[in-house]
C-alpha cells in the first residue's frame, strides 16, 4: 500500500504580490551584467513566489546610467538598427552617440532584450526607472540597495 503525496503547485495572484523598490548604482558596472540582473528581479525571479504568467517582481531604480561600463571594444563597435517601416527609413545609431545624447537608453535596450516580448513584458519594463545622474525622485519609497555581482 502506496502513500499518495497531495502537493499543490502554487500560484500567485496578482493581487497578493508584495513590491519592493530597490537602487542599483549603475557606475562602472558592466552592462550586461547589470541588465540580466535587473532583468531578474523585474521578472520576480529572485522570489520563492514566482509565477511565469504573473507580474510578481520589484520595482529598480537605476542611477549614473552614463557611467556605465562597456566591455571590449563595444564602445567603438556596437549599433542600435531601426527601422520606420518607410522606405529609406534605415536608422543605425551607435553606442558612443546614444550614451553621449540619451544614456538612458543604453541600460533600458539592454533589459528590454532579457524580457519577454508580449504584455507581460511591458508591464514588468514600466517598473524600470532609468536616471543619467544620481539623482532619482523616488526617495519616498524608501529604495534598498541591491546588490550586483
Amino acid at each position: 500500500m502506496s502513500k499518495t503525496l497531495d502537493f499543490k503547485t502554487y500560484s500567485a495572484k496578482p493581487g497578493e504580490v508584495a513590491r519592493n523598490w530597490y537602487i542599483v548604482d549603475a557606475e562602472g558596472r558592466a552592462l550586461g551584467r547589470l541588465a540580466s540582473e535587473i532583468a531578474r528581479v523585474l521578472r520576480g525571479k529572485h522570489k520563492p513566489q514566482f509565477t511565469p504568467h504573473v507580474d510578481t517582481g520589484d520595482f529598480v531604480i537605476v542611477t549614473n546610467a552614463e557611467k556605465v561600463a562597456l566591455s571590449g571594444r563595444k564602445i567603438d563597435q556596437k549599433s542600435y538598427f531601426s527601422h520606420s517601416s518607410y522606405p529609406g527609413g534605415v536608422r543605425i545609431d551607435s553606442v558612443k552617440d546614444v550614451l553621449q545624447k540619451k544614456p538612458e537608453k543604453v541600460i533600458e535596450k539592454a533589459v528590454w532584450g532579457m524580457l519577454p516580448h508580449n504584455n507581460l513584458g511591458r508591464q514588468l519594463f514600466r517598473k524600470l526607472k532609468v536616471y543619467a545622474g544620481s539623482e532619482h525622485p523616488h526617495a519616498a519609497q524608501c529604495p534598498v540597495e541591491m546588490k550586483v555581482n
